[in-house]
């Protein structure tokens, strides 16, 4: 069982939390490139283990476009953004564009896959797995779409599939960071304004519209981090953030 170390963000600016993932990010890969270092921590030096990271968070109103989206795919321009107080980045993760703000939780592993498994595929399975076995806590069945990342409902009926958790990732050297978008009390008219991962013809749902109220973020925060420890067989040690 892996220990990672769990941090909540709190409410925090996109370009904030992404140059905290990349530090870390970065702190890892240097520690994978020293001498000494050996894939598994058992037989590792203590001076050569890496740390894993679980972060949580909400962020102001933003769009995000991966490496692979198109720019055509965000609606509004500039002047539109600021009126709806809204930022736009072109980021260095997989997928196409997305929304981020209040009322959705962001997780951010930034994990070294040698301690778990290097396979990138079944890590965004996994993933998936989190989400969909804490949607099953609320007595709604997800699954997945075939060739489509994400987390859907009604998966299976085009007229009704709709996406209620996205994901995009970036992996270096087998270390992730990036991750997912859980829709749980968000905004959904902001997806009006993109077209959500270049998917034209499916809809966005978020957990709040599923059942009909306002969920505790804290509590859909605690059933995220329990199955993200089900899922990936790892122990969650809480931590503040350092100023």
């Amino acid at each position: 069982m892996q220990q990672v170390i769990f941090r909540d963000l709190g409410l925090i600016d996109y370009k904030e939390a992404w140059d905290y993932q990349e530090k870390l990010l970065q702190e890892i890969v240097q520690k994978k490139m020293t001498e000494g270092y050996n894939a598994s921590p058992l037989d590792s030096s203590p001076e050569t283990i890496t740390t894993n990271y679980f972060l949580l968070c909400e962020h102001p109103h933003v769009y995000t476009l991966g490496k692979s989206g198109k720019q055509d795919n965000l609606l509004i321009d500039e002047n539109q953004l600021n009126q709806k107080s809204a930022t736009f980045y072109k980021i260095n993760r997989g997928g196409d564009i997305t929304y981020h703000g209040p009322g959705q939780i962001v997780g951010y592993p930034i994990l070294n896959l040698d301690y778990f498994f290097n396979d990138i595929h079944k890590y965004m399975r996994c993933l998936e797995e989190v989400i969909i076995l804490t949607l099953a806590e609320y007595n709604i069945t997800a699954t997945r779409i075939k060739k489509l990342t994400g987390v859907w409902l009604d998966a299976n009926d085009k007229t009704k599939a709709r996406k209620i958790c996205a994901f995009g990732v970036r992996c270096s050297r087998w270390v992730t960071m990036h991750g997912f978008a859980f829709n749980v009390n968000a905004n959904l008219d902001y997806f009006n304004n993109i077209i959500p991962c270049g998917i034209n013809d499916k809809q966005v749902t978020s957990l709040n519209k599923e059942l009909s109220y306002d969920v505790s973020m804290d509590e859909v925060k605690e059933k995220v981090s329990r199955n993200f420890e089900k899922v990936f067989s790892a122990h969650l040690i809480s931590e503040a953030l350092s100023a």
